[in-house]
């Protein structure tokens, strides 16, 4: 069969998607490649539909043996023989994958990165007919990278045991560093190299100040989201805790997830979020990256992450089948002070400095009123225009300015006058009148800047604090203090405004939102579809997406085909899909139409 038809038979696609062709193109030609793929893009299928048009095994080299496990019961249904190599698995289980492939019966083989530094391992993977190696998730390899990994390091031996078999190299976060890092470190030959466009068609993206915890403004924005898949990510493992019994006493379905739970605890949360027993999970860094789930509809992060790149990988995981999904980033100026102390453990030098550029380019992302899908765009060495009706920024019409110039001074001088010693929260706290132990030790309360900003919030000081950051009239200097730089004494000076969002000093935001355009709505049969592939994937003990995707049905539901010939120009339905439950949802169809 050829690549169309395999694409179409087994994969039920009508068509690539951008770029797949391209990579499955080079792998059959057994080239070397690299490939640079937004969340969503379809990476997957770039090696899995060449393997099954070439002789031997493909070996894929995947970090977490959750997403391991998502993508072997996918291809199993697919009727592709797949398997994976754990430690999890008993001695008999283990022969019994070894005995097949050595007869050549496994198309992909899924191991994790720890296992090829493994010489046993390594020597009976030399006794197979290879076709390719896969590397997924290849930024780990990447000392430039931003989940840099030893394992993943040691990967370079792959070319000094099998130096004349191919390495497809995928990953959705690469700078052209840590691509060029990556071909370097694992030796491609003149590989082919794939970067894909970073822009989210279908992911609304919006950011704005935290207030407090954020819980308020988290239980706001998942009253549009009710009975969605979603991710909530926290900074703390207490946090995830929290905020999940806060979310289950407001009757959302919800759990926490974070590396200090029992294997089987955290075994039995993803299992809940995978069969759709729970709609969100709220958890720490530790649960995403092996997410195979396709209709998560949003993501929010209750703090800023470290780098945009994790920011962008995590994100990511929202509208992974292509509809309508959105995600919202609460931030505050102490997610980038806790960040920074974090650093202060790092005893290399050189990767500090690297991390510590990265978070300041990550708060200035969160601070931006520029258009983020492009600010995105551009650190990954892409070129895009404005979004228009993707972010809060491109949405947001009449901007109001105030002049924050008086509020701006009486910062500074309460800066200048303290000696430029002093962190952001000393500061307020002396420009608010507070009577605490600090102020009173250093005789604060006697000077003339003092309690001179009371009818002032602390959070609209903090957003003067931030603007002044961002406008560079303050920088950070050593243990946190503030100080003054030259536009900062050109504003105390009375040489220059400032100015401000109105909406963002009052720490609110009232954007239009525009509905997101896809290719159908969802109408009233939707749901009834949705009940038959619940039923059918309770039947068969597998999650509802891995029967069909939400976008299916809702292509299902638009155009209620009548036969077989009908039904396989749906988009996610194959020979192979169809000869499963072609004939339960047609019946369904006929009963409609």
């Amino acid at each position: 069969m050829s690549a169309n038809d395999i694409l179409k038979r087994i994969f039920g696609h009508n068509e690539f998607r951008e770029y797949q062709e391209e990579a499955v193109n080079a792998l059959l030609e057994k080239r070397d490649l690299l490939t640079v793929l937004p969340t969503g893009g379809g990476k997957s299928l770039c090696y899995q539909l060449p393997s099954l048009m070439m002789d031997g095994v493909t070996v894929v080299i995947s970090p977490l043996i959750a997403l391991m496990q998502d993508q072997v019961t996918v291809l199993l249904k697919n009727s592709i023989e797949a398997c994976m190599i754990s430690s999890f698995m008993d001695k008999e289980e283990a022969q019994n994958i070894y005995s097949k492939l050595l007869k050549n019966e496994i198309k992909l083989l899924y191991i994790s990165p720890e296992r090829m530094a493994i010489e046993n391992f390594v020597l009976f993977l030399q006794k197979l007919r290879i076709n390719f190696f896969v590397i997924d998730e290849a930024h780990c390899v990447s000392e430039w990278g931003h989940e840099f990994r030893d394992d993943y390091r040691k990967l370079d031996r792959i070319k000094k045991f099998f130096p004349n078999i191919p390495i497809a190299a995928f990953t959705a976060t690469a700078t052209h560093r840590v691509a060029d890092d990556i071909i370097k470190h694992l030796s491609l030959k003149d590989p082919v190299f794939i970067r894909g466009k970073t822009f989210r068609k279908n992911l609304l993206i919006r950011a704005r100040r935290r207030i407090g915890d954020g819980r308020r403004q988290l239980e706001e924005f998942l009253k549009e989201h009710k009975g969605k898949s979603g991710i909530v990510y926290t900074f703390t493992r207490k946090e995830a805790e929290k905020t999940a019994s806060f979310l289950i006493k407001k009757g959302f379905k919800a759990g926490a997830y974070h590396a200090k739970l029992s294997k089987e605890e955290r075994g039995r949360i993803y299992k809940d979020f995978i069969y759709d027993r729970i709609d969100i999970v709220v958890a720490t860094v530790a649960f995403g990256m092996g997410i195979d789930k396709s209709d998560i509809r949003f993501v929010v992060h209750l703090s800023m992450p470290k780098t945009l790149e994790n920011y962008y990988q995590e994100i990511g995981r929202a509208g992974r089948d292509g509809l309508e999904s959105e995600v919202l980033l609460l931030f505050s100026k102490s997610d980038e002070i806790k960040r920074s102390m974090l650093l202060e453990d790092i005893e290399d030098i050189s990767y500090k400095k690297i991390a510590a550029k990265k978070l300041a380019f990550m708060y200035k992302y969160a601070l931006s009123t520029s258009c983020r899908h492009q600010i995105i765009a551009e650190y990954f060495g892409d070129e895009i225009g404005k979004c228009i009706t993707l972010c809060d920024n491109c949405l947001k019409s009449d901007i109001e300015y105030i002049d924050i110039t008086i509020e701006a001074q009486k910062m500074l001088s309460a800066i200048y006058r303290t000696g430029q010693r002093f962190g952001f929260n000393h500061i307020i706290d002396i420009l608010r009148g507070s009577t605490n132990q600090n102020i009173l030790r250093f005789n604060h309360d006697k000077l003339s800047v003092y309690a001179i900003g009371k009818e002032l919030s602390k959070e609209k000081w903090s957003v003067v604090s931030d603007t002044l950051l961002e406008i560079s009239a303050l920088s950070l200097a050593e243990h946190r203090a503030l100080k003054i730089e030259k536009e900062g004494f050109m504003i105390l000076k009375k040489q220059k405004e400032v100015r401000i969002d109105k909406e963002r000093f009052e720490i609110k935001e009232n954007i239009k939102k525009q509905k997101i355009e896809i290719e159908y709505e969802k109408n009233e049969y939707f749901e009834k579809f949705k009940e038959l592939r619940s039923k059918i994937a309770k039947e068969e003990g597998v999650p509802a997406y891995i029967v069909f995707t939400d976008k299916t049905l809702i292509e299902l539901s638009n155009k209620l085909p009548l036969n077989k010939e009908e039904i396989l120009k749906i988009n996610g339905i194959g020979e192979v899909k169809y000869e499963r439950y072609g004939e339960r949802f047609l019946k369904l169809c006929r009963e409609f139409r």
